[in-house]
């Protein structure tokens, strides 16, 4: 059979004894992902329909949640299908495109995160020019370029790898990441630097932004009354929460996968099922029962179906 031919497909080598536990991880990941699917949806549903949570706060807080469907939408059915197949293989384009959706999804998160953050800032710190500044106009805006920025900046790299010639065709992981440029025959310099800069701009300077804001939310807060303080600690800590925890893990991905130590298989499966699974499934309780007005809604939501 002709080399171009087989070099279109690559193996996943990234499960740890799926033929013995291909059953236990199909569960495991289904429920997730049913979970995933019915806590994100319901809440986005419950921000749609109730004019009252049409502000900005709630109106991140679903694009928040919605983009954790999008990402779980596009990796979770072709991990479903992996585990009940005999060989776990993905074409080459596949893996790109894979690879593609996993960071500008990833990166999205980063910059909702940056926008919510300005939003309790401008909330908390300007209360008397928060309706002239978070216009619905200004939501529009972020909203768009935290969706239409990560995914401009990961097609380029997407782009320039699709003509490389492959050398190595097993892949360490289960899905694809930015450590699929060790399946090049030869590494570009141009495309490691690219990939700093769109780290730099993807995580690094969103992270920076959104400590910079709370530290002055927190500052400002420590010298006002008790009531403002326990409001920038009610609104501020969910987002803090979900931040520092989704940056470790991003963290991981994007840095220690790159670097040259062989990990075991099996810390590799648990990081990346974390990835995964933790985000998805832990937004909707951090903003759905950390959140007063959200909470109130799911509550007559679960007393009605009772």
């Amino acid at each position: 059979m002709d080399n171009t031919l087989n070099a279109t497909y690559i193996t996943l080598d990234g499960y740890v004894e799926v033929q013995k536990y291909r059953y236990l991880y199909f569960v495991i990941m289904f429920t997730a992902y049913v979970l995933i699917i019915c806590s994100n949806s319901s809440i986005v549903c419950i921000i749609v329909i109730h004019e009252s949570l049409h502000e900005p706060m709630y109106i991140f807080i679903a694009a928040l949640l919605l983009n954790s469907l999008l990402f779980s939408t596009a990796i979770y059915p072709k991990l479903l299908i992996d585990f009940l197949s005999e060989k776990q293989i993905i074409s080459y384009p596949a893996c790109l495109f894979q690879w593609c959706i996993y960071y500008a999804l990833a990166t999205s998160e980063f910059y909702l995160l940056a926008a919510m953050a300005y939003d309790r800032y401008v909330s908390i710190c300007k209360p008397l020019q928060y309706q002239t500044i978070m216009r619905k106009s200004t939501v529009t805006i972020f909203l768009v370029l935290a969706w239409l920025v990560p995914a401009c900046q990961v097609v380029v790299p997407i782009v320039l790898n699709a003509n490389k010639k492959l050398c190595n065709f097993v892949f360490k992981g289960i899905i694809c990441n930015s450590t699929v440029y060790k399946l090049h025959c030869e590494s570009s310099g141009v495309l490691n630097i690219y990939g700093l800069i769109v780290f730099v701009n993807g995580l690094f300077l969103p992270v920076l932004f959104i400590l910079f804001t709370y530290t002055r939310i927190f500052i400002i807060t420590y010298h006002s009354c008790r009531e403002v303080r326990r409001k920038a600690a009610q609104t501020c800590l969910p987002h803090l929460i979900v931040l520092i925890s989704f940056s470790c893990l991003s963290a991981y991905d994007i840095l220690l996968l790159r670097l040259e130590t062989d990990f075991p298989k099996t810390l590799r499966l648990i990081m990346t099922f974390q990835i995964l699974m933790y985000h998805p499934l832990f937004n909707p309780i951090i903003y759905g029962l950390k959140m007063k007005e959200i909470y109130k809604h799911l509550k007559r939501l679960f007393c009605k179906m009772a």
